[in-house]
């Protein structure tokens, strides 16, 4: 049976309090600090595959090196791939960002589209980062959905489904707008500090009253 809208509203309000003691997220940290689109967009290129301390880390020693598509683009590919190593695949999204700049300077004037469609037709781009762009770097409505936001919401019972993708789907349906933002960065910190993809810490989980555990096996 999926949640009714009075648990959803528990959980999160829940995580929220309890997650004020939480580090925020690599990319919410880049946001609070410049506000600026064009940053949140290189360092959820970054964030990739990559763990949130080699991220933020990442982030600073490039962002020391250029703040704008133009400065960025004016970089030598070795020097953002040596600027944002351990990151990984730091070769390739030395050029992803490259191409990036290009198309941004090209098309937009040097402006990050605030459009998650547009967002999506640049190479490179795929639902989370556009969603995370949209979401925090313009406090527009959307749903990021990672890996983490993927397996906790299965996990709690929220939803029902087997890819990123269709998660993001289905939270649009089932949360209230204004649940939209917040969600992905409670639940990645949530993920990072308690509900873990394996051996999950249970016993300090302030929402376990309402958790099935589905798809737990071991846990603390």
């Amino acid at each position: 049976m999926p949640r009714s809208t009075r648990d959803i509203n528990w959980i999160i309000r829940t995580l929220r309090r309890t997650g004020q003691t939480w580090n925020p997220t690599a990319v919410s940290a880049v946001a609070q600090d410049s506000r600026d689109p064009f940053q949140v967009l290189v360092s959820c290129l970054i964030s990739l595959r990559t763990k949130d301390e080699v991220t933020a880390e990442a982030s600073t020693r490039l962002f020391r090196l250029a703040r704008t598509p133009r400065a960025m683009l004016a970089l030598p590919s070795a020097r953002i791939a040596h600027a944002i190593y351990p990151a990984s695949f730091y070769r390739t999204k030395a050029r992803t960002i490259k191409r990036i700049c290009h198309r941004l300077l090209e098309r937009y004037g040097g402006k990050v589209p605030d459009e998650l469609e547009t967002l999506l037709e640049l190479k490179g781009v795929g639902r989370k980062t556009a969603n995370l762009v949209v979401t925090v770097g313009f406090g527009k409505p959307g749903i990021c959905v990672d890996t983490h936001v993927h397996r906790i919401s299965n996990r709690l019972g929220i939803v029902k489904t087997r890819t990123p993708p269709e998660t993001e789907f289905a939270l649009r349906q089932l949360l209230p707008r204004r649940h939209w933002i917040p969600y992905n960065d409670l639940l990645v910190t949530f993920g990072q500090n308690i509900c873990r993809p394996v051996s999950p810490r249970c016993s300090a989980c302030p929402i376990d009253r309402l958790c099935p555990r589905i798809g737990v096996g071991k846990h603390r």
